[in-house]
Protein backbone atom coordinates (compact mmCIF):
# COMPACT_ATOMS: atom_id res chain seq x y z
CA UNK A 1 0.00 0.00 0.00
CA UNK A 2 1.14 3.45 -1.21
CA UNK A 3 1.30 6.48 1.37
CA UNK A 4 0.53 9.52 0.41
CA UNK A 5 3.61 12.13 0.35
CA UNK A 6 1.24 14.36 2.42
CA UNK A 7 1.16 11.86 5.55
CA UNK A 8 4.69 11.41 4.61
CA UNK A 9 5.47 15.15 5.16
CA UNK A 10 2.98 14.63 8.18
CA UNK A 11 4.50 12.37 10.28
CA UNK A 12 8.01 13.68 9.17
CA UNK A 13 6.84 16.57 10.87
CA UNK A 14 5.59 15.45 13.76
CA UNK A 15 8.92 13.05 14.76
CA UNK A 16 11.05 16.00 14.59
CA UNK A 17 8.81 18.73 16.97
CA UNK A 18 8.38 14.81 18.92
CA UNK A 19 12.27 14.86 19.39
CA UNK A 20 12.50 18.88 19.73
CA UNK A 21 10.44 19.15 22.67
CA UNK A 22 13.46 17.31 24.69
CA UNK A 23 15.26 20.50 24.31
CA UNK A 24 12.17 22.06 26.72
CA UNK A 25 10.80 19.46 28.95
CA UNK A 26 12.27 16.80 31.60
CA UNK A 27 13.01 13.07 30.24
CA UNK A 28 10.78 10.72 31.21
CA UNK A 29 13.78 7.81 30.78
CA UNK A 30 17.02 6.97 30.58
CA UNK A 31 16.74 6.47 26.66
CA UNK A 32 14.46 9.22 26.31
CA UNK A 33 17.50 11.48 28.80
CA UNK A 34 19.70 10.40 25.54
CA UNK A 35 17.57 12.10 23.53
CA UNK A 36 17.65 15.36 24.77
CA UNK A 37 21.32 15.37 25.48
CA UNK A 38 21.70 15.11 21.58
CA UNK A 39 18.68 17.74 20.69
CA UNK A 40 20.25 20.41 23.59
CA UNK A 41 24.02 19.81 22.08
CA UNK A 42 23.80 19.16 18.49
CA UNK A 43 20.05 20.60 17.88
CA UNK A 44 21.84 23.12 15.50
CA UNK A 45 23.03 20.00 13.30
CA UNK A 46 19.38 18.48 13.39
CA UNK A 47 17.47 22.17 12.85
CA UNK A 48 18.07 21.86 8.95
CA UNK A 49 16.86 18.36 8.60
CA UNK A 50 13.95 19.39 10.12
CA UNK A 51 13.66 22.14 7.94
CA UNK A 52 13.41 19.21 5.09
CA UNK A 53 9.60 19.23 5.47
CA UNK A 54 9.40 22.86 3.78
CA UNK A 55 10.28 21.05 0.41
CA UNK A 56 8.39 22.18 -1.91
CA UNK A 57 4.84 20.61 -2.30
CA UNK A 58 4.25 21.44 1.28
CA UNK A 59 1.43 23.27 0.32
CA UNK A 60 -0.38 20.58 -1.69
CA UNK A 61 -2.35 18.96 1.35
CA UNK A 62 -3.58 20.10 4.77
CA UNK A 63 -1.28 17.09 6.24
CA UNK A 64 0.96 18.51 4.25
CA UNK A 65 1.09 21.79 5.63
CA UNK A 66 0.63 20.90 9.12
CA UNK A 67 4.20 18.46 8.71
CA UNK A 68 5.59 21.85 7.26
CA UNK A 69 4.56 24.26 9.93
CA UNK A 70 5.54 21.31 12.62
CA UNK A 71 8.82 21.16 10.72
CA UNK A 72 9.27 24.85 11.33
CA UNK A 73 8.37 24.66 15.27
CA UNK A 74 10.66 22.02 15.68
CA UNK A 75 13.89 23.65 14.20
CA UNK A 76 13.38 26.69 15.98
CA UNK A 77 13.16 24.52 19.18
CA UNK A 78 16.45 23.03 18.08
CA UNK A 79 18.06 25.97 17.72
CA UNK A 80 16.77 27.51 21.39
CA UNK A 81 20.00 25.97 23.29
CA UNK A 82 21.80 28.08 20.99
CA UNK A 83 19.73 30.82 21.78
CA UNK A 84 19.70 30.90 25.19
CA UNK A 85 23.37 30.04 25.26
CA UNK A 86 24.03 33.46 23.32
CA UNK A 87 21.47 34.86 26.01
CA UNK A 88 23.79 34.20 28.92
CA UNK A 89 27.11 34.62 27.03
CA UNK A 90 25.40 38.57 26.45
CA UNK A 91 24.65 39.14 30.44
CA UNK A 92 28.04 38.64 30.72
CA UNK A 93 30.48 39.72 33.22
CA UNK A 94 27.20 40.21 35.03
CA UNK A 95 27.45 37.65 38.24
CA UNK A 96 30.94 36.51 37.43
CA UNK A 97 33.31 37.05 39.95
CA UNK A 98 36.39 39.14 39.44
CA UNK A 99 39.12 36.09 39.67
CA UNK A 100 37.59 34.11 36.63
CA UNK A 101 36.68 37.27 34.88
CA UNK A 102 40.07 38.93 34.85
CA UNK A 103 42.27 35.94 34.70
CA UNK A 104 44.47 35.62 31.40
CA UNK A 105 44.32 31.61 30.12
CA UNK A 106 47.37 30.29 29.20
CA UNK A 107 48.12 29.99 25.38
CA UNK A 108 51.04 29.04 23.21
CA UNK A 109 51.65 30.43 19.45
CA UNK A 110 49.89 27.48 18.18
CA UNK A 111 47.43 27.20 21.08
CA UNK A 112 45.35 30.33 21.92
CA UNK A 113 42.80 30.70 24.21
CA UNK A 114 39.00 30.81 23.67
CA UNK A 115 38.41 34.39 22.29
CA UNK A 116 34.50 34.32 23.14
CA UNK A 117 32.46 31.79 24.96
CA UNK A 118 30.33 30.77 21.85
CA UNK A 119 32.65 31.28 18.36
CA UNK A 120 29.61 30.20 15.82
CA UNK A 121 32.42 28.63 13.59
CA UNK A 122 33.53 26.64 15.99
CA UNK A 123 30.05 24.96 16.31
CA UNK A 124 30.66 23.25 12.49
CA UNK A 125 34.61 23.44 11.99
CA UNK A 126 35.66 22.36 15.63
CA UNK A 127 37.27 24.08 18.40
CA UNK A 128 41.24 23.11 17.21
CA UNK A 129 44.00 21.99 19.19
CA UNK A 130 47.03 20.98 18.82
CA UNK A 131 48.72 17.61 18.85
CA UNK A 132 50.06 16.90 22.37
CA UNK A 133 52.20 14.28 23.50
CA UNK A 134 50.32 11.36 25.57
CA UNK A 135 51.24 8.12 27.30
CA UNK A 136 49.68 5.63 29.72
CA UNK A 137 51.31 4.43 33.25
CA UNK A 138 50.39 2.75 35.88
CA UNK A 139 50.15 4.58 39.21
CA UNK A 140 49.10 1.36 41.57
CA UNK A 141 48.28 -2.13 41.68
CA UNK A 142 45.29 -3.60 43.80
CA UNK A 143 45.74 -7.22 44.37
CA UNK A 144 45.67 -8.25 40.34
CA UNK A 145 44.12 -5.01 39.11
CA UNK A 146 46.40 -2.11 37.68
CA UNK A 147 45.30 1.41 37.78
CA UNK A 148 46.18 3.37 35.37
CA UNK A 149 46.30 6.99 34.29
CA UNK A 150 46.53 8.68 30.78
CA UNK A 151 48.98 11.65 30.97
CA UNK A 152 48.23 14.58 28.20
CA UNK A 153 52.03 16.15 27.60
CA UNK A 154 52.37 19.62 26.50
CA UNK A 155 55.69 19.85 24.01
CA UNK A 156 58.55 21.12 26.04
CA UNK A 157 56.86 20.82 29.22
CA UNK A 158 58.92 22.18 32.38
CA UNK A 159 57.39 23.08 35.76
CA UNK A 160 53.57 23.20 34.10
CA UNK A 161 51.00 23.32 36.47
CA UNK A 162 48.55 19.89 36.46
CA UNK A 163 45.22 18.88 36.29
CA UNK A 164 43.72 15.57 37.13
CA UNK A 165 40.35 14.75 35.54
CA UNK A 166 38.07 11.92 36.84
CA UNK A 167 35.67 10.69 34.64
CA UNK A 168 32.11 10.28 35.28
CA UNK A 169 29.66 6.76 35.92
CA UNK A 170 27.80 6.41 38.50
CA UNK A 171 31.07 5.01 40.75
CA UNK A 172 30.01 1.89 38.88
CA UNK A 173 31.48 2.47 35.28
CA UNK A 174 33.05 4.82 32.66
CA UNK A 175 36.75 5.35 31.33
CA UNK A 176 39.45 7.33 31.92
CA UNK A 177 39.46 8.07 27.84
CA UNK A 178 35.92 9.66 28.14
CA UNK A 179 35.28 13.47 26.98
CA UNK A 180 38.99 13.44 26.48
CA UNK A 181 39.01 16.67 23.76
CA UNK A 182 38.87 18.88 27.11
CA UNK A 183 42.48 17.02 27.95
CA UNK A 184 44.10 17.75 24.51
CA UNK A 185 42.61 21.36 24.65
CA UNK A 186 44.57 21.85 28.05
CA UNK A 187 47.34 20.06 27.55
CA UNK A 188 48.08 22.51 24.46
CA UNK A 189 48.29 25.06 26.45
CA UNK A 190 50.69 24.36 28.64
CA UNK A 191 48.96 21.69 30.84
CA UNK A 192 49.87 18.08 32.21
CA UNK A 193 47.03 16.91 32.21
CA UNK A 194 46.47 13.23 33.98
CA UNK A 195 43.12 11.53 33.42
CA UNK A 196 42.38 8.36 35.94
CA UNK A 197 41.26 5.31 36.45
CA UNK A 198 39.69 4.26 39.56
CA UNK A 199 38.16 0.88 41.31
CA UNK A 200 34.48 0.57 41.04
CA UNK A 201 31.55 -0.45 43.44
CA UNK A 202 29.90 -2.31 44.65
CA UNK A 203 33.04 -4.22 44.34
CA UNK A 204 35.00 -1.26 46.12
CA UNK A 205 32.75 0.96 48.03
CA UNK A 206 33.62 4.13 49.14
CA UNK A 207 36.52 5.55 49.85
CA UNK A 208 37.92 3.35 47.45
CA UNK A 209 37.89 5.73 44.43
CA UNK A 210 38.67 8.57 46.67
CA UNK A 211 41.77 7.19 47.92
CA UNK A 212 42.85 5.80 44.34
CA UNK A 213 42.49 9.11 42.96
CA UNK A 214 44.60 10.45 46.29
CA UNK A 215 47.18 7.62 45.34
CA UNK A 216 47.10 9.00 41.93
CA UNK A 217 48.25 12.69 43.00
CA UNK A 218 50.80 11.48 45.04
CA UNK A 219 52.75 9.47 42.48
CA UNK A 220 52.42 12.32 39.79
CA UNK A 221 53.88 14.27 42.67
CA UNK A 222 56.82 11.89 43.11
CA UNK A 223 57.30 11.60 39.60
CA UNK A 224 56.77 15.53 39.04
CA UNK A 225 60.34 15.95 37.09
CA UNK A 226 59.88 13.14 34.59
CA UNK A 227 56.69 14.44 33.48
CA UNK A 228 57.59 18.46 33.42
CA UNK A 229 55.44 18.80 36.49
CA UNK A 230 55.35 21.44 38.90
CA UNK A 231 53.66 19.31 42.00
CA UNK A 232 52.97 22.75 43.87
CA UNK A 233 50.16 23.67 41.22
CA UNK A 234 47.45 20.94 40.56
CA UNK A 235 44.02 21.13 39.89
CA UNK A 236 41.22 18.52 40.27
CA UNK A 237 38.59 18.52 37.35
CA UNK A 238 36.07 16.01 37.63
CA UNK A 239 32.48 14.83 36.17
CA UNK A 240 29.01 13.42 37.89
CA UNK A 241 30.34 11.36 40.26
CA UNK A 242 33.85 12.03 39.04
CA UNK A 243 32.98 15.66 40.50
CA UNK A 244 32.01 13.86 44.11
CA UNK A 245 35.39 12.85 44.22
CA UNK A 246 36.97 15.74 43.49
CA UNK A 247 35.42 17.80 45.46
CA UNK A 248 35.47 15.00 48.46
CA UNK A 249 39.26 15.13 47.78
CA UNK A 250 40.00 18.95 47.47
CA UNK A 251 37.70 19.65 50.65
CA UNK A 252 38.42 17.19 53.22
CA UNK A 253 42.44 16.81 53.27
CA UNK A 254 43.92 20.07 53.12
CA UNK A 255 46.69 19.78 50.37
CA UNK A 256 49.00 23.48 50.06
CA UNK A 257 49.72 22.03 46.15
CA UNK A 258 45.59 21.80 45.22
CA UNK A 259 44.94 25.21 44.01
CA UNK A 260 41.44 24.58 42.71
CA UNK A 261 38.65 22.49 42.08
CA UNK A 262 36.35 22.27 39.25
CA UNK A 263 32.69 19.96 39.34
CA UNK A 264 30.41 19.50 36.80
CA UNK A 265 27.12 18.33 37.74
CA UNK A 266 28.19 16.21 40.91
CA UNK A 267 26.38 15.48 43.83
CA UNK A 268 27.45 17.33 46.89
CA UNK A 269 25.25 16.02 49.44
CA UNK A 270 24.51 12.21 49.58
CA UNK A 271 22.17 12.07 52.22
CA UNK A 272 20.17 14.62 50.27
CA UNK A 273 20.98 12.96 47.05
CA UNK A 274 18.84 9.70 48.59
CA UNK A 275 16.46 11.69 50.02
CA UNK A 276 15.85 13.69 46.97
CA UNK A 277 15.90 10.28 44.50
CA UNK A 278 15.99 11.39 40.65
CA UNK A 279 13.42 9.80 38.24
CA UNK A 280 14.10 6.21 38.39
CA UNK A 281 13.19 5.40 35.01
CA UNK A 282 15.85 7.36 34.14
CA UNK A 283 18.66 7.11 36.93
CA UNK A 284 17.84 4.56 39.96
CA UNK A 285 20.01 7.14 41.82
CA UNK A 286 19.09 4.82 45.28
CA UNK A 287 20.39 2.16 44.31
CA UNK A 288 23.39 3.73 42.68
CA UNK A 289 23.99 5.25 46.12
CA UNK A 290 23.24 2.51 47.97
CA UNK A 291 26.03 0.36 45.81
CA UNK A 292 28.82 3.53 46.35
CA UNK A 293 28.27 4.10 50.10
CA UNK A 294 27.24 0.55 51.27
CA UNK A 295 23.67 0.49 52.27
CA UNK A 296 20.75 4.19 52.94
CA UNK A 297 21.99 6.53 54.92
CA UNK A 298 20.76 4.80 58.53
CA UNK A 299 22.97 1.88 57.31
CA UNK A 300 26.12 4.03 56.81
CA UNK A 301 25.85 7.27 57.88
CA UNK A 302 29.58 7.31 58.00
CA UNK A 303 29.71 6.86 54.70
CA UNK A 304 27.37 9.30 53.79
CA UNK A 305 28.85 11.93 55.87
CA UNK A 306 32.52 12.04 54.58
CA UNK A 307 31.40 11.27 50.91
CA UNK A 308 29.36 14.69 51.51
CA UNK A 309 31.80 17.83 50.42
CA UNK A 310 28.96 20.13 51.57
CA UNK A 311 30.23 18.95 55.11
CA UNK A 312 33.97 20.04 54.71
CA UNK A 313 33.56 23.55 53.26
CA UNK A 314 35.69 25.80 55.54
CA UNK A 315 37.51 28.73 55.44
CA UNK A 316 40.44 26.80 53.87
CA UNK A 317 38.37 25.78 51.03
CA UNK A 318 40.11 25.88 48.10
CA UNK A 319 38.78 28.03 45.09
CA UNK A 320 35.69 25.94 43.24
CA UNK A 321 34.48 26.24 40.22
CA UNK A 322 30.72 24.54 39.59
CA UNK A 323 29.28 23.72 36.74
CA UNK A 324 25.30 22.26 36.45
CA UNK A 325 22.77 22.40 33.59
CA UNK A 326 19.45 23.73 34.87
CA UNK A 327 17.79 20.82 33.45
CA UNK A 328 19.69 18.14 34.80
CA UNK A 329 17.51 14.61 35.38
CA UNK A 330 20.10 12.35 36.46
CA UNK A 331 21.63 15.03 39.43
CA UNK A 332 19.33 18.00 40.12
CA UNK A 333 21.34 21.31 40.18
CA UNK A 334 19.72 22.13 43.81
CA UNK A 335 23.29 20.28 44.71
CA UNK A 336 25.61 22.58 42.83
CA UNK A 337 23.39 25.60 44.21
CA UNK A 338 23.23 23.85 47.41
CA UNK A 339 27.18 24.04 47.82
CA UNK A 340 27.46 27.46 45.93
CA UNK A 341 25.36 28.58 49.04
CA UNK A 342 27.81 27.44 51.83
CA UNK A 343 31.21 28.26 49.91
CA UNK A 344 29.11 32.04 49.97
CA UNK A 345 28.65 31.20 54.16
CA UNK A 346 32.56 30.51 53.97
CA UNK A 347 33.53 33.32 51.89
CA UNK A 348 35.24 31.15 50.07
CA UNK A 349 36.22 31.75 46.34
CA UNK A 350 33.73 29.95 43.83
CA UNK A 351 31.59 30.68 40.92
CA UNK A 352 28.72 28.56 39.91
CA UNK A 353 28.43 28.58 36.28
CA UNK A 354 24.66 27.41 35.45
CA UNK A 355 23.20 26.55 31.89
CA UNK A 356 19.40 27.04 31.62
CA UNK A 357 19.40 24.94 28.25
CA UNK A 358 21.53 21.86 29.05
CA UNK A 359 21.08 18.53 31.07
CA UNK A 360 23.43 15.93 32.52
CA UNK A 361 26.84 15.47 30.88
CA UNK A 362 25.92 18.34 28.56
CA UNK A 363 30.28 18.51 27.55
CA UNK A 364 29.54 15.64 25.86
CA UNK A 365 29.86 17.36 22.31
CA UNK A 366 33.16 19.79 22.83
CA UNK A 367 32.20 22.39 20.14
CA UNK A 368 28.53 22.70 21.16
CA UNK A 369 26.90 25.28 23.55
CA UNK A 370 27.90 23.71 27.00
CA UNK A 371 31.24 22.96 25.64
CA UNK A 372 32.60 26.22 24.21
CA UNK A 373 30.88 28.12 27.15
CA UNK A 374 32.30 25.69 30.13
CA UNK A 375 35.72 25.69 28.35
CA UNK A 376 36.21 29.38 28.09
CA UNK A 377 35.35 29.74 31.85
CA UNK A 378 37.27 26.70 32.97
CA UNK A 379 40.63 27.48 31.46
CA UNK A 380 40.13 30.99 32.84
CA UNK A 381 39.61 29.59 36.55
CA UNK A 382 42.49 27.17 36.04
CA UNK A 383 44.65 30.70 35.32
CA UNK A 384 43.39 32.34 38.23
CA UNK A 385 44.24 29.70 40.35
CA UNK A 386 47.45 28.51 39.31
CA UNK A 387 49.59 31.94 39.42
Amino acid sequence: MRIHPALIRLGFGAFCAGLSVLTVVEAPTSLLWFAALGVTEWGYWLAPLALLAWLPGWRHAQPARIGAWLGLAAALLLLSPLFRAAALVQAWPDGVPTFVRDAVPRSTATALPRPAPIVLADLFRGVSSSDVGTRTVVYATRGDQELLLDLYLPAGASQAPGVIVIHGGSWQHGDRAELAALNRYLAARGYVVAAVSYRFAPRWPFPAARDDVREAIAFLKAHAGEYGLDPRRLALLGRSAGGQIALSLAYAAYDPDMRGVVALYAPTDMKYSYEHPSNPRVLDSIAVLEAYLGGNPSQAPAAYEAASPIRFVSPATVPTLLVHGERDELVFPAQSERLAARLVQAQRPHYLLRLPWATHGCDANFNGPCGQVSTYVIERFLASVMR
